[in-house]
């Protein structure tokens, strides 16, 4: 009889271990997440070929450096997500307001990542998780990044340390 309690008491312990064990895991991904989506958007980059950095430049340069194609933004936010994700709708009411409040300041770019043609963009950007939001400067050059939602408390700082 103390031997099947103790089999049960053993039980309930190694069951209460794997729990903490599943807690801590979730823990450690949501203190780290930023830090493995960077690794990931890193992992992404090593695979891309050197076909699609050249095309995929050549078309980021043409449409957002705005020194060179002389249209009047001054930086590109390009929201990387997907029409079914529920941070990618709730980004669509941040992206409102931001083209609401800059509207002749920031080119504001939605690119499906479930669409074929976006494919090379997702992959020369390092896209490992949606939504992400990408701003350009005037070059066409990246400087700001965010994975998740992203109020537009928090974009507007990052536009307007940019805007000339």
């Amino acid at each position: 009889m103390k031997r099947q309690n103790l089999s049960i008491k053993a039980k309930h312990v190694i069951n209460l271990f794997a729990l903490a064990l599943i807690i801590l895991f979730f823990i450690f991904l949501f203190v780290f997440k930023e830090k493995l989506n960077n690794v990931a958007s890193k992992a992404i980059l090593t695979q891309v070929d050197a076909e699609i950095i050249n095309s995929a430049s050549t078309y980021v340069d043409s449409l957002f450096n705005y020194q060179t194609n002389n249209l009047d933004y001054h930086l590109t936010l390009l929201e990387f997500g997907s029409t079914g994700c529920v941070s990618c709708k709730r980004m669509e009411k941040v992206l409102i307001e931001i083209k609401e409040k800059y509207p002749m300041a920031v080119n504001i770019v939605f690119l499906n990542v479930t669409l074929p043609e976006n494919q090379y963009l997702i992959k020369y950007f390092g896209i490992a998780a949606i939504p992400t939001q990408v701003i350009l400067d005037k070059r066409g050059e990246e400087f700001f990044r965010h994975t998740g939602f992203y109020s537009t408390k928090n974009l507007s700082v990052q536009i307007d340390t940019r805007i000339d």
